[in-house]
């Protein structure tokens, strides 16, 4: 559980409501298992961070980039998305203080990127509650939108798929296709597998919790055998 100092010292703020971190660190699956855990699960502040986080980067997209609307949509999108956001909260060393089932803590894949994600959203809350809106977004200027240079100047704004087909229509004058290896799993929690092909050729493999999502991790493997991602 985080202490007062641990939050300040990862936070680099001066905090008021320890509980309010403890929440924000606290997920719903450990309520499960703890049953007499005084505290709230994490899901409102993530609710409450996740709007305060999104006003913050589209006001400073608005005033740092002269970009349109539709460009600077994706350098939001590209900032905000779980994968980014599970980077932040690793960096900051969030996960050390996460509160989760024991199954949830033998997750290391997917499920655990989207944990972290929304615990940094969490304490983003948790940070606006506590201190204001002036505080939070001081925070996510320093931890989060530092991340947009790197984001912009690499690329990583254009969604994989988007990407790849740019690639293979100029090199190749073809349009990349997808195809449903695999369907696995209940209802509830199916992994499906996708190939990208070119030409009917296999050039990457991704899984995912969903078609889509499955498509865009194929993208990501077809762009990384080409060299382009990696």
């Amino acid at each position: 559980m985080i202490t007062k100092e641990a939050a300040e010292k990862l936070l680099g703020i001066e905090i008021k409501n320890l509980d309010l971190y403890i929440s924000a660190c606290t997920h719903r699956s450990y309520l499960n298992e703890h049953r007499s855990f005084p505290l709230p699960h994490n899901e409102r502040l993530e609710f409450l961070g996740d709007a305060v986080l999104e006003l913050a980067a589209t006001e400073h997209l608005y005033t740092t980039y002269p970009y349109s609307e539709g460009e600077l949509t994706n350098f939001r999108s590209a900032l905000v998305n779980y994968k980014m956001l599970s980077e932040i909260a690793n960096r900051l060393g969030l996960e050390q203080f996460l509160q989760m089932s024991r199954g949830e803590a033998k997750d290391t894949g997917r499920a655990r990127q989207v944990i972290l994600a929304n615990a940094i959203e969490a304490v983003i809350g948790a940070i606006y509650i506590d201190r204001g809106f002036a505080v939070a977004a001081d925070f996510i200027a320093r931890e989060v939108l530092v991340e947009l240079p790197n984001i912009i100047s690499t690329g990583q704004y254009v969604d994989p798929k988007s990407r790849l087909q740019e690639i293979i229509q100029e090199k190749r004058g073809v349009t990349p296709t997808y195809g449903v290896v695999s369907e696995t799993g209940p209802d509830h929690n199916k992994v499906f597998v996708v190939a990208a092909y070119v030409q009917s050729q296999e050039a990457g493999r991704g899984s995912g919790p969903s078609k889509q999502e499955a498509e865009i991790a194929a993208a990501e493997n077809a762009l990384q055998n080409m060299g382009v991602m990696s």
